[in-house]
């Protein structure tokens, strides 16, 4: 008895998080052409701040870039999180990158937590595997791919071997959202609009068969980085 009423409690209060963190994340995010405006910001930062050397240094290595500039948490009974980000993928031929794809992120914990945080997110891409994934409609972070903190100072030193290496930073502190577990899903709404028709992530990323001008200024800031 006591078991199921929890359980009715937890989903009830799953879905009155991620409806609270849907709609502030719709608010902050605005539309395609700020996130990626805001995208750029957040890799830029990340690439800059010294205890980010791992990044600098793996870069070149990375199949692809995952970018999401905030990542709102609440909790209630139990937590959840919710995001919009941009993928950005390496050429295989010729080395550059091109992009972005949108995506939402989301995932629900449980146990009693209470409060609001918001995270800032970069993730690379480290495998084939890793970018596959990305290129279906969904995805499970720590399920379909595996996934693991970036080290980060003194530990930058260390190697990381995994599909999807993560940096997240919340209000200056370094590891502010625990991926694992996160459902990836492609936003094909934003993409029609940010390229004026439907492209899944395989035209955009893969074939390349549309582009906007606009993307410019954050693909040559990740391409300069890579080298």
């Amino acid at each position: 008895m006591h078991n199921s009423i929890w359980r009715q409690l937890s989903v009830s209060a799953i879905a009155i998080t991620l409806g609270f963190l849907g709609a502030v994340s719709a608010y902050a995010a605005g539309d395609p052409e700020q996130l990626v405006t805001r995208a750029q910001t957040t890799f830029s930062n990340f690439k800059g701040d010294p205890e980010m050397r791992w990044i600098r240094e793996h870069l070149r290595d990375a199949k692809a870039v995952m970018i999401a500039p905030e990542i709102k948490k609440a909790g209630l009974i139990v937590g959840a999180s919710t995001g919009r980000a941009v993928l950005l993928a390496r050429d295989r031929t010729s080395g550059e990158f091109s992009g972005p794809a949108f995506y939402r992120i989301a995932s629900a914990s449980v146990g009693f937590q209470a409060g609001f945080e918001e995270s800032e997110v970069v993730m690379l891409i480290m495998t084939e595997k890793g970018l596959n994934a990305l290129l279906s409609s969904q995805l499970k972070l720590g399920g379909d791919v595996s996934i693991a903190a970036g080290p980060v100072g003194a530990g930058a030193e260390r190697s990381v071997t995994t599909d999807v290496v993560a940096f997240s930073r919340a209000k200056g502190l370094y590891g502010g959202v625990n991926l694992s577990g996160t459902a990836v899903t492609v936003n094909d709404e934003w993409n029609r609009e940010y390229y004026g028709k439907s492209a899944t992530p395989t035209d955009i990323l893969v074939r390349r068969s549309v582009t906007n001008p606009d993307a410019r200024r954050l693909l040559d800031r990740i391409a300069e980085s890579a080298k």
